[in-house]
């Protein structure tokens, strides 16, 4: 194992990444930003979340699937306190971090994240790189840019939003990586519409799933604000059908809502 490095202090994003490598996962809890960090057995799966719908799904766009329902979930809340394989970072193309879930992540997980991001030379819209970490309960960092589409989104726009979350789970599977957590991407300050995207990413994952299924477990759909928790709650049973049909339009009562970034880009 390399020599104990200060994550706080460490200038040098190589030996870091290197000495984290070397860890366990319970010496990796040491040199999280935060002690309220949310392990994954404790995120439900959309199977035990739909559990109370009980009608049918009038029309379903895909069968039902329960070994599925157990690879999804919806969590809402602060995307950087997740212990996963690898949470998506809804990133701009210089990816030195920004506003929203990209600053978030990048100021916790430390100038580290931002040096080695420095050598990776930006990304296009639509494609994503991979880093370590750092003080994130996450071992990885998935940067992807969404296409900004303020208004109705085109159909290369819909395309590209999509390539974001295929691109991601290509490094997921390239990298070994079982777990991740996917923010909103693109509709914060990019100006995608929030219901639009849904069914573009949800569409994505399911499709994904059906072919990748054995290889990842567990695909979480974070969002932030509560107009998107009640999207996809609604969207979900058509995608992902439990024994019923999509709930009415929720506003959450038994959940305060989460600190962390107002704007998703």
């Amino acid at each position: 194992m390399a020599a104990k490095v200060d994550l706080s202090t460490s200038t040098d994003w190589k030996e870091a990444k290197s000495f984290l490598k070397g860890l366990s996962d319970k010496q990796r809890e040491e040199h999280y930003f935060c002690r309220d960090f949310i392990r994954l057995k404790k995120i439900p799966t959309w199977k035990e979340t739909a559990k109370g719908i009980t009608a049918k799904v009038e029309e379903p766009k895909y069968k039902k699937d329960k070994q599925l329902n157990e690879k999804i979930s919806l969590f809402r809340g602060d995307i950087t306190k997740l212990e996963v394989d690898a949470i998506v970072n809804a990133a701009n193309s210089s990816l030195l971090g920004g506003g929203g879930v990209d600053g978030c992540i990048h100021r916790a997980a430390g100038p580290l994240l931002t040096d080695e991001c420095r050598t990776l030379q930006s990304c296009e819209t639509g494609k994503a790189k991979i880093t370590c970490g750092y003080r994130l309960p996450a071992k990885y960092v998935i940067h992807t840019v969404g296409p900004i589409a303020h208004g109705e989104p085109s159909a290369s726009q819909a395309a590209e939003l999509r390539s974001c979350y295929l691109s991601s789970l290509d490094l997921l599977l390239e990298h070994r990586l079982r777990s991740a957590a996917f923010p909103c991407i693109s509709t914060g300050v990019f100006g995608y519409p929030n219901e639009a995207a849904a069914e573009v990413v949800l569409t994505a994952l399911r499709e994904w799933l059906e072919q990748h299924k054995d290889k990842v477990d567990r695909l979480i759909i974070c969002v932030f604000l509560e107009k998107d928790e009640n999207i996809y709650r609604q969207r979900l049973p058509y995608y992902f059908p439990p024994d019923g049909t999509p709930p009415p339009t929720l506003t959450r009562t038994d959940s305060p809502g989460p600190a962390g970034p107002r704007s998703q880009l």
